[in-house]
């Protein structure tokens, strides 16, 4: 008779419990304690003792040890006494039975009343209570509900209960309470796959075999929902409690297991039952299994993750595993902040056992695989792609395509020659891929065609909306010793250097500098030779109309000695006109030339002697500051006046005076001859001084 065996879809090991036994393994050594069995599966726990874990009920005497908490979680007391006894926790409770924490201690301390259903003996029970100071109310059945106290309430669930059962649980809660009511779906997911799964396969078979601990909540509950399907269910921790006369007559078989049961133990039941052709039965147990090659793409379910690696169930005999390497292209990637468990995610198989029995996986290399394909029709329909630039190499730029590397030669970065590339790190390029070979990973991009393209619509562009006469804006890029270049738009116009300004420059860089921005005006627009003139000097005054508005003839300003001649200085005053200092107006004392006095570059203070209209010439002068100017004619008069007062003094202190006064008073008698003799030797003698 041929014996036909069905797995149930959902069946064995959870996440949770998954999680729980890679972490108390990993931790597992002699002098570590269990708190409480860390599953319910015997066989579980007896491989954690064979390594030296102690399972003990309490934490009397234990301290600075590493201690694994089970997965169903321990009272919140407990914990606290741990942490202050310097103990190491290995934390291996289950995530969704944390989160049940989070919400009965959040609205415990709102004021709500704490329901929970389940077995109050339950270890996951006692350590949910905790977290209401061991004040909620524990309901198991219909039979409790008369403990349901007045006032708003908040409902939870042990993870691993029917949730038909819970349902109606609440609504005969709702029919007692009319006050305020929170509902928390809190049962496993996991469980409730597996209690569907067994529903599912219980209606097809003629027996049930259903493997699991008998303190196993979740196991008992897949016997439960399994016996209301099928008439033969047999409940048993491991096949060795099988008994196979009373199984031997039945033509199918279903076998589910509880969330805690090991994927051994199932292999072990099947592997046992070589009297009821053993090889059709095992044939049936690898089928259920998927079978994967090395190097294919796969679908699985992330099972756990650490700062390290992430566990995933890829429907396979074992788990796989993805190293923090092969995660993501970025280095310094945190696999907690890419998944959680439940994710479902394509995994590339790299080896199928690692040597410890898990299948060796990679995330990155589905999403390059991916890249790549994509890439390759982007290049086929000759489609543009966005880059960042990464860093400068020998020969050009490399660049992240989609997490790919690329490569920009030099001679496609630019239109135009570049010198420094390392200024376009980190920059984004539109360009387009000129060569690409998927089986070398080989991608050459050119950023040089697309620009030359854009240039061509800006330049389109920008001859289309300037005319001669017009006053625009840009930018300006370079300086050439004969002018600079302006950016105008995308185009690049030509201020020559005799357009820079009223005065006369010796190079451009003493008007502009890159980078500045200008308002220039449009002097000519030849869109066939691709030429724009513009004139920066027009879009101001000029100097000598700003000179003749603000000085007058008189007034004293400030100037730098721009050039030195013979004859004398040129002046280049605030308006940028140039006035001349001659060299009879640099001092009241005698210079020879100006250099003597005064140097190119300094700074002086010279006064306005004279403004010539007609040929726009300036006179300047030094020596107008230093003595006062008047007429000529008054001039003339006060020298005059002046000599005047000299041969007046000089006739009132000239001895010869004296003795003319003297003879003339002692010789009043005296004959006139002689008197005239002496007065005329006197005006002689003037007339020689004079």
């Amino acid at each position: 008779m041929k014996i036909e065996v069905y797995l149930a879809n959902n069946a064995g090991f959870c996440g949770g419990v998954k999680r729980a036994v890679i972490l108390a393994d990993k931790g597992a050594e002699k002098g570590v304690y269990s708190l409480g069995p860390l599953v319910h599966n015997q066989r579980v726990v007896e491989e954690l003792e064979k390594k030296g874990v102690v399972t003990v009920e309490n934490i009397d005497n234990i301290n600075n040890s590493k201690v694994i908490i089970r997965s169903h979680g321990i009272h919140k007391s407990i914990r606290e006494e741990l942490i202050e006894n310097k103990n190491q926790i290995i934390d291996c409770v289950c995530s969704k039975v944390k989160k049940i924490y989070d919400i009965v201690e959040k609205k415990y301390a709102e004021g709500y009343n704490i329901i929970i259903y389940g077995d109050p003996k339950h270890p996951e029970i006692i350590s949910i209570n905790s977290y209401a100071n061991d004040e909620a109310i524990i309901v198991q059945d219909e039979k409790d509900l008369e403990k349901i106290p007045k006032g708003k309430l908040a409902i939870v669930s042990q993870t691993t209960n029917n949730e038909k059962k819970y349902k109606n649980l609440i609504n005969l809660i709702k029919d007692i309470s009319k006050d305020e009511i929170l509902v928390y779906n809190t049962i496993c997911s996991a469980t409730k796959n597996r209690q569907e799964s067994a529903i599912e396969l219980s209606k097809e078979v003629d027996a049930m075999i259903v493997l699991g601990g008998k303190n196993s909540s979740n196991s008992n509950k897949l016997a439960q929902v399994s016996m209301e399907h099928c008439k033969n269910v047999y409940f048993i921790e491991s096949i060795d409690e099988l008994d196979f006369d009373k199984i031997k007559k039945f033509n199918k078989i279903g076998i589910t297991a509880g969330a805690s049961t090991p994927d051994s133990v199932i292999k072990e039941a099947v592997s046992s039952m070589e009297n009821f052709d053993n090889n059709e039965m095992m044939e049936a147990i690898e089928s259920s299994f998927k079978r994967i090659r090395r190097g294919e793409v796969v679908e699985g379910e992330v099972l756990f993750v650490n700062e390290n690696e992430v566990m995933v169930n890829i429907g396979y005999r074992s788990d796989g595993i993805i190293s923090k390497e092969e995660i993501s292209n970025e280095a310094d990637v945190d696999p907690q902040e890419l998944f959680k468990p439940g994710d479902k995610i394509e995994v590339y198989v790299m080896k199928i056992d690692d040597g410890d029995g898990n299948v060796v996986l990679s995330h990155k290399r589905v999403k390059n695989m991916k890249v790549w394909d994509d890439i390759e029709e982007l290049y086929k329909e000759e489609k543009r792609v966005e880059v960042e630039v990464k860093s400068v190499v020998k020969g050009g730029l490399i660049a992240d395509l989609e997490g790919l590397k690329a490569f920009i030669p030099a001679s496609h970065v630019s239109v135009r020659f570049q010198k420094d590339l390392s200024k376009y790190v980190s920059k984004t390029l539109l360009c387009e891929i000129i060569d690409f070979d998927k089986s070398k990973r080989k991608i050459v991009l050119s950023r040089k065609n697309v620009e030359a393209e854009e240039l061509e619509e800006k330049k389109a562009k920008v001859y289309s909306s300037i005319h001669e006469g017009d006053i625009i804006e840009g930018t300006v890029q370079r300086l050439t010793n004969f002018g600079a270049f302006v950016d105008v738009g995308g185009v690049d116009g030509l201020i020559h250097i005799s357009e820079l300004s009223w005065n006369r420059v010796k190079h451009p860089s003493d008007v502009v500098s890159p980078g500045d921005k200008v308002k220039v005006l449009v002097l000519n627009v030849d869109e066939e030779k691709n030429r724009i003139a513009l004139g920066l000097k027009q879009t101001t005054k000029k100097p000598w109309d700003v000179f003749t508005e603000s000085v007058q003839v008189g007034d004293v300003v400030q100037g730098k000695v721009v050039n030195l001649l013979d004859f004398g200085a040129f002046v280049r005053l605030e308006s940028g006109v140039d006035g001349l200092l001659h060299v009879s107006q640099i001092s009241k004392e005698h210079v020879e030339k100006p250099s003597d006095k005064l140097e190119i570059g300094e700074e002086i203070t010279v006064k306005v002697t004279d403004i010539d209209q007609d040929d726009k010439k300036i006179s300047l002068s030094m020596k107008a500051l230093l003595e006062p100017e008047v007429e000529e004619t008054e001039t003339e008069e006060v020298q005059y006046e002046e000599a005047d007062e000299e041969v007046y003094e000089e006739k009132e202190e000239t001895p010869q005076v004296e003795k003319v006064e003297k003879v003339e008073k002692k010789e009043e008698n005296e004959s006139s001859d002689n008197f005239n003799t002496a007065l005329g030797d006197l005006l002689g003698n003037l007339k020689l001084d004079d």
